[in-house]
């Protein structure tokens, strides 16, 4: 029980950290952002939540939105990369505290 809660407050209710990483990569539409998650990070993100989430992170400013025929593109942002930057940072951090103390 700890262990799936864990994993879903580091996975699902931290999607922005996800969507950040695959829009280092390039450009991506919604569709394509939420089936690279499944694959490259092993869960999937609801459709609403998704849709939310890069809501949120274009009204941030930490990613930018452009209309490609009838599908909105998204787009890292400086903010963004700053963002993905100092959330792996936190992480990094954690691990290493972790690690610290012998289990």
């Amino acid at each position: 029980m700890p262990l799936s809660r864990l994993a879903q407050l580091n996975t699902k209710e931290c999607l922005w950290i996800y969507i950040l990483r695959i829009l280092q990569d390039g450009p991506r539409h919604a569709y394509v952002i939420r089936k690279e998650i499944k694959q490259r990070f092993g869960f999937e993100p609801g459709t609403v939540t998704a849709y939310k989430v890069l809501y949120l992170l274009s009204k941030s400013g930490y990613v930018k939105k452009t209309i490609s025929g009838r599908q909105k593109v998204y787009a890292l942002t400086p903010a963004g990369r700053k963002a993905l930057r100092e959330a792996i940072g936190f992480y990094k951090s954690r691990v290493k505290t972790l690690r610290i103390g012998k289990v």
